[in-house]
């Protein structure tokens, strides 16, 4: 099931606004559960959990910059 553009941009925007600091918010709390590691063992951690999340939306963000492309002799 493909969503439409403004369903897209509707939906990319709550998961920028509410997503993301939920996400945040588990990371932390993740690395907070064991002993603290070395500052660059944790920074990699951040890393990597900061670009995981992006890859499955994917689809979701890509195009969202764009005009809508159904939109016909709207500007």
């Amino acid at each position: 099931m493909a969503l439409s553009y403004k369903s897209r941009k509707r939906l990319s925007l709550l998961i920028l606004v509410a997503g993301v600091p939920l996400y945040i918010i588990a990371a932390v709390s993740l690395i907070a559960l064991f002993e603290r590691p070395s500052f660059l063992i944790e920074l990699l951690v951040y890393i990597g959990l900061g670009v995981v999340w992006a890859f499955p939306l994917k689809f979701i963000f890509k195009g969202i910059g764009q005009p809508d492309p159904n939109a016909v002799g709207k500007e």
